[in-house]
């Protein structure tokens, strides 16, 4: 559901709620399973590897790769419309390159979305995360070149 802002609201649950919690205090936390080390993303409530329910959230050092990116035409929410062509990456965590976030490349932290040219943006590009504030609260992952 969107908000006032054109953003998608993310679910703020129990089982997402220290991811969300880390956005705010600016660190990138994984869920972990606390038997087998596996980690997941998005949090769920039981490890597809050996079917524990126990999980601890562990800091990722929030470098890593684009392994994929995309420039909507048109935008994929409302909030974007004026931005339209903007970048899109998913990035491969370093600590877990099974581990894939979507957000946004940008040329420094608090600088907008398309600050960073088109042609610039490749498969292979190293990026560490910085935490935006895009409404009152409301923390997402962007990218920066590292």
């Amino acid at each position: 559901m969107s908000d006032a802002t054109g953003y998608l609201a993310p679910a703020f649950d129990a089982e997402g709620a220290p991811f969300w919690e880390g956005t705010r205090t600016g660190e990138l936390r994984v869920q972990t399973c606390a038997q087998c080390g596996h980690h997941r993303f998005p949090p769920r409530p039981m490890c597809p590897v050996c079917r524990s329910t126990e999980e601890r959230w562990e800091v990722m050092s929030g470098r890593g790769t684009i392994w994929s990116f995309v420039f909507p035409h048109p935008p994929l929410l409302d909030a974007f419309m004026a931005l339209a062509p903007y970048n899109v990456i998913v990035v491969a965590l370093e600590d877990d390159p099974t581990i894939r976030l979507v957000g946004n490349l940008v040329s420094g932290p608090g600088a907008p979305i398309n600050s960073v040219p088109h042609d610039e943006i490749e498969i292979g590009l190293t990026v560490q995360v910085v935490m935006e504030e895009v409404d009152d609260g409301l923390f997402l992952p962007r990218w920066v070149r590292a």
